[in-house]
């Protein structure tokens, strides 16, 4: 069956196996643009202990490496939608300079969105669950489905690898619906119509509501060009939940998409060196990771940053197909404690909720 539109066309249109990553999707830091990214950061230190939302093009400025970062939208729209950026020299920056540098280069594409209720601009990829066993799973350890993120361009900074595994895995969502659209239209309809979303608890009861106000379609093509969001995560603690009771067509319709984007034919693994930067055009790609072996000690355990941009010179997502509205962004940063995020404020935090919990039970 020949389906409008389909087979979809694009550089983005790839299988894992085909893929040399390594060709297309990484980019080595000269010395040049090292000495660049160092400078800015020697600027930006020399202002004094400046929060997240100062860290701009003035705060940190960049000359080449300005340059990339603010072509960096292009690259992802019209190439194969991911780039690792590789050579950033960790052991000479803390965990806190490593962030500031992040948060540096990603505000030459946009100020960084919040993502949760707490109102973090910048997700800590870690496993915590031993402390907070009620954390999302970006939160928790071992493997993690693939999906995308409700932003444009999704960013991580690896501080610290896994002692074994936790490679990123990524599929193209294009290729993934151009199989679907090929093997099973019906599924294809299903997805394009869309399916109900819940949002977890806390976050949805710090935003305008917990689940999506009807169905938020996983494909659209009405802005000139497929936009894919698979929100897979969001999508079974609705149907699990009962409250947005799903078909039994669109149980599988679920269960198929996620099952095509996890295939051996389609993903590809890129393995996180320290330092490397990921940038994923949302849109286009969908991500998980592999299982891994982690430290005992939260110092040193796995430990991704992750961060959330807009693409503004892109075409605006459809409306239905916006998950998180503005509104909820606003209402989830009234929450934001200032520099929350630093890799030290954040595990100071971790440890004095790990010694409360050792006093409780002694």
């Amino acid at each position: 069956m020949t389906i409008e539109g389909f087979p979809l066309q694009s550089p983005a249109v790839w299988k894992g196996p085909q893929l040399d990553w390594t060709a297309h999707g990484l980019h080595q830091l000269n010395s040049a643009e090292l000495h660049d990214i160092h400078c800015g950061l020697q600027h930006l230190k020399s202002l004094g202990e400046l929060d997240l939302p100062d860290i701009t093009p003035q705060t940190f400025p960049l000359g080449i490496m300005g340059d990339f970062m603010r072509d960096l939208p292009h690259r992802l729209a019209t190439g194969v939608g991911f780039l690792m950026l590789r050579g950033l020299p960790r052991a000479d920056y803390s965990d806190d300079d490593m962030l500031r540098i992040y948060v540096g280069l990603g505000s030459y594409v946009s100020r960084p969105m919040v993502q949760s209720y707490l109102g973090d601009l910048i997700g800590h990829v870690v496993d915590v669950s031993d402390v907070e066993p009620k954390s999302r799973g970006y939160r928790k350890g071992g493997g993690q489905l693939m999906h995308t993120d409700s932003c444009d361009i999704i960013g991580l900074m690896c501080l610290r690898t896994a002692l074994e595994g936790g490679e990123s895995r990524i599929s193209s969502a294009l290729a993934v619906f151009n199989d679907i659209a090929e093997k099973r239209p019906d599924v294809l309809r299903i997805l394009e119509q869309g399916l109900h979303l819940k949002r977890a608890d806390e976050d949805g009861r710090h935003a305008t509501s917990t689940y999506s106000a009807g169905r938020v379609p996983f494909i659209t093509r009405s802005a000139g060009q497929p936009i894919c969001y698979l929100p897979t995560g969001y999508a079974r603690l609705a149907e699990k939940s009962g409250q947005r009771p799903y078909t039994p067509e669109e149980s599988e319709a679920l269960y198929h998409v996620r099952k095509v984007s996890a295939s051996p034919d389609f993903f590809l693994d890129m393995g996180f060196k320290e330092g490397d930067i990921q940038f994923l055009n949302n849109r286009v790609i969908v991500h998980g990771r592999t299982d891994y072996r982690d430290a005992q000690k939260i110092s040193e355990r796995r430990h991704l940053l992750r961060m959330w941009l807009s693409a503004h010179e892109w075409p605006s997502m459809p409306e239905e197909q916006v998950f998180h509205k503005p509104e909820d962004h606003r209402l989830w940063a009234r929450n934001r404690v200032p520099f929350s995020e630093f890799p030290t404020h954040h595990d100071e935090r971790l440890e004095r909720l790990r010694t409360e919990q050792v006093g409780v039970l002694d």
